[in-house]
């Protein structure tokens, strides 16, 4: 390797991520390789920030789309604050979501009633888990759900 590059397996084997996830990056713009050793791609060991910062991106659910504006660079600004606080309260919806429809498993799971719509906690528990859904779809009006 050149000066202190790492060719594309080396950053596959340090990011955990597959060449073609790097080249497939790279094709998008999200990063920039420095060169050429042959034919194996070289790049900066800064890329292994870039790539934690789109893997953070990607857990938070951002499109690859939006990616490139919230990477340091040429191309990309600094991190556009208001929109991952923006993500991070559309993470807080869907944690207290799935926190309700934790508690509503749990209780059908252990809940002792013979029938359980004859169970007060469990009828309240559909009536949140029924208003959530509802929430979903003010919020998301074209998403295509596959329930009912």
């Amino acid at each position: 390797m050149m000066g202190s590059e790492l060719d594309i397996g080396e950053v596959a084997r340090r990011s955990g991520l597959p060449a073609s996830t790097l080249r497939y990056y790279e094709e998008k713009g999200l990063i920039r390789s420095s060169g050429r050793k042959g034919l194996r791609r070289l790049f900066d060991p800064g890329v292994l920030d870039q790539l934690a910062l789109i893997t953070l991106g990607r857990l938070a659910q951002f499109k690859l789309e939006e990616l490139p504006a919230m990477l340091p660079g040429e191309s990309g600004a600094a991190l556009d604050r208001a929109k991952i606080n923006e993500k991070a309260q559309e993470l807080d919806r869907r944690i207290d979501e799935l926190t309700a429809l934790s508690k509503l498993l749990r209780h059908v799971a252990e809940c002792r009633a013979d029938n359980h719509f004859s169970c007060p906690r469990f009828k309240k528990l559909l009536r949140i888990a029924f208003r959530l859904r509802e929430d979903d779809k003010k919020r998301h009006p074209g998403k295509a759900s596959n329930t009912a």
